[in-house]
């Protein structure tokens, strides 16, 4: 008795919901739309978020062990910071403002600060706004990681506070607003489909001024300008920093056609995968002629360079293109990183070659290889010189390197150099040769290891 009591519970249960949506009026097709466009971009802001964690062992396996706690802690603390700082300031500046048309707001944007989004979408959106709100954030966050490459083993804990405020409003959001807010070098028709240069560039010369203005390491170079190699403490956590980084990018690259829609997304994933490693493996394979052997530093940066470079161009070029431009980057991730030692600049996490250099190369790609069908399908642009035989689209991404990058270096100069005046920006001799762990935080990130250490000394 009892055992049917249940089975006739159960087929009560079972057939519920289909009576419950029979009920109701079934969702329509663009709410479909909506919510799996809503899905993707939730997936996609996640994996760009978990890139942090592949800076964190990127900076800290790069650097030595007496500064990795500082490192891993800062670097939780900045995009804490970086959050409030954008939902409060920045988002108004990149997006803020529906009338693009006067001339303040072609080149900031103005409105939606403390934003405070509807709570649902309706029919119409292609995605609530909170989604897009969190993917945006999401870049805002990994432009300043970047950026901390320059600051890296000698910046006072108190610069990369001070820092990250001023950067998410005043430097940040003003190029995202140029490029994808809307602003005039989107109305010229410049290609960065998710942030070669918006992201990696504008990071990677903020890390230029910080580096100029902290000037080297310690024992980097010495005073005949020759440079001593400061090796990182573990090239293991590079290696998985990378590989976590390589996996984020899809978030990067193929979230940013914010939706499933027609499956172009994966498209966009195709080419990530095709120039990361054409990448590697062009890095590897210089490093190898140059030197005489495979340096496996070179080898990751140039993963990451072709990331990067490919960053810009995922939506607008071809399959063979794709490589091309991967396997560039490996080349330019090199000589670039030789180049940087030879002008005394201390670049310890490699920002410069390995997010500038590429970032440079990656949009100006656009302007060479760019299809005339992808940059119709992107709704940006036109096509590049090798499809159309026209240089437009060429000097437009020249345009927007020229412009943006100096935007970011004077920018960032001038918030350093008030910031030196106001606070200084270094930690001091003793504190440097102490490390950052304990000079600025009172502990180690290794405190057993650091322990040996000081024992040995003593001994």
């Amino acid at each position: 008795m009892v055992k049917k009591l249940l089975l006739s519970v159960s087929a009560l249960l079972l057939l519920f919901p289909a009576m419950a949506f029979a009920a109701d009026e079934a969702p329509s097709t663009s709410m479909l739309n909506m919510g799996l466009n809503s899905l993707w971009i939730v997936v996609a802001f996640v994996l760009v978020f978990l890139m942090q964690g592949g800076f964190i062992l990127l900076e800290t396996g790069s650097t030595r062990m007496k500064n990795a706690g500082h490192v891993a802690g800062k670097t939780i603390f900045t995009v804490g910071l970086c959050t409030l700082i954008y939902w409060a300031f920045g988002y108004g500046i990149f997006n803020g403002g529906a009338d693009i048309s006067s001339g303040l707001s072609k080149f900031i944007g103005w409105g939606d600060f403390f934003y405070s989004p509807e709570n649902a979408a309706t029919e119409s959106d292609a995605y609530p706004s909170t989604t897009f709100f969190l993917f945006q954030l999401a870049f805002a966050t990994i432009s300043l990681s970047i950026a901390w490459g320059g600051f890296a083993e000698r910046a006072k804990l108190s610069v990369y506070l001070v820092f990250t405020v001023l950067f998410t409003i005043v430097i940040y959001p003003v190029i995202a607003h140029w490029v994808w807010g809307g602003g005039w070098l989107a109305q010229d028709g410049a290609q960065d489909f998710a942030g070669s240069t918006v992201v990696h560039l504008t990071g990677a010369l903020a890390a230029m001024a910080a580096t100029i203005m902290l000037k080297p390491r310690i024992g980097k170079f010495n005073k005949d300008g020759s440079a001593n190699e400061i090796l990182g403490h573990n090239q293991v956590f590079s290696a998985l920093s990378v590989l976590l980084l390589w996996v984020g990018w899809f978030g990067f690259n193929a979230g940013s056609a914010l939706g499933v829609g027609d499956g172009f997304f994966g498209f966009v994933a195709f080419n990530t995968m095709l120039g990361a490693g054409a990448g590697t493996v062009a890095a590897l394979l210089i490093s190898w002629a140059v030197s005489g052997k495979a340096d496996i530093t070179t080898t990751l940066n140039g993963a990451l360079a072709g990331l990067v470079a490919i960053t810009a161009s995922c939506a607008f070029v071809d399959p063979w293109a794709a490589v091309v431009i991967g396997l560039v980057a490996g080349v330019l991730v090199f000589f670039s990183a030789k180049l940087f030692e030879k002008l005394r600049i201390d670049d310890p996490i490699f920002a410069l070659s390995v997010h500038g250099a590429a970032g440079v190369w990656g949009t100006l790609a656009n302007g060479i290889f760019a299809t005339e069908e992808l940059a119709n399908k992107a709704g940006v642009g036109v096509g590049g010189l090798i499809d159309t035989g026209n240089w437009h689209q060429l000097w437009v991404q020249i345009e927007s390197v020229v412009v943006c990058g100096a935007y970011v270096l004077v920018a960032s100069f001038i918030v350093l150099g008030i910031m030196k005046v106001v606070m200084g920006l270094r930690v001091t001799e003793e504190q440097e040769i102490i490390g950052l762990d304990l000079s600025e935080h009172g502990t180690y990130g290794y405190p057993e290891q650091m322990k040996k250490a000081q024992n040995n000394i003593q001994a």
